[in-house]
């Protein structure tokens, strides 16, 4: 039987300095601290906002990237132990911690570069997807999207639910958490509230 993995082992962001990206990503980056500080992150871990972590939709939990602001060259490795972010254009979310590192506190949104550098099992095989819709103001619309996608895709589990900054989300998982059927209910739902997202969920 293995011994635990110290606190230390389990967070080790530590990677060759010649470490070349497995793949690189270019977008916009936000943060998020306060609401969702010390509540439970997709991967389990209790959300620590001082913490080098960060959310993305769709590389696997326990990733490890290189995060760097365009404009100002500042860069912070950070793990990926959450989902998100599920606004619009953006495609990573970072901590208050790895936000303070890359100058982005303050501009609160900002053009990055993302640099996979490891990731625990391989990107584009396996993993377990999902398909996230909102955010709804209302809990009403949220049910009635649940309830209307639950009506068409028999086999899909759908539940909604409410984030800690008020807003609604609705959620389909597909038989087999498959990614080919996700998309397919990606690309079919359209919905005038809220945007539409296939997300990974391990």
């Amino acid at each position: 039987m293995e011994p635990d993995k110290t606190q230390e082992e389990k967070t080790d962001l530590s990677v060759p300095s010649d470490a070349k990206p497995i793949l690189v990503q270019t977008g916009l980056a936000s943060w998020y601290g306060p609401p969702y500080h010390n509540r439970k992150s997709s991967n389990g871990e209790v959300y620590d906002m001082n913490a080098m972590t960060a959310a993305h939709r769709t590389l696997p939990l326990g990733s490890l990237v290189r995060v760097v602001n365009v404009k100002t060259g500042s860069s912070a490795i950070v793990r990926i132990t959450d989902r998100g972010p599920f606004i619009g254009t953006r495609i990573i979310d970072l901590s208050l911690a790895a936000a303070k590192k890359v100058d982005l506190v303050r501009a609160g949104v900002s053009q990055v570069r993302v640099e996979v550098l490891r990731t625990p099992v391989p990107m584009e095989q396996g993993g377990r997807w999902a398909v996230q819709i909102g955010a709804f103001a209302e809990e009403q619309p949220a049910t009635s999207l649940a309830d209307r996608i639950s009506r068409r895709y028999h086999t899909a589990k759908v539940l909604h639910f409410g984030s800690p900054v008020g807003d609604w989300w609705v959620r389909v998982r597909v038989l087999g958490d498959d990614r080919a059927r996700a998309e397919e209910v990606a690309r079919d739902t359209k919905t005038p509230e809220g945007a539409v997202f296939l997300v990974r969920l391990d």
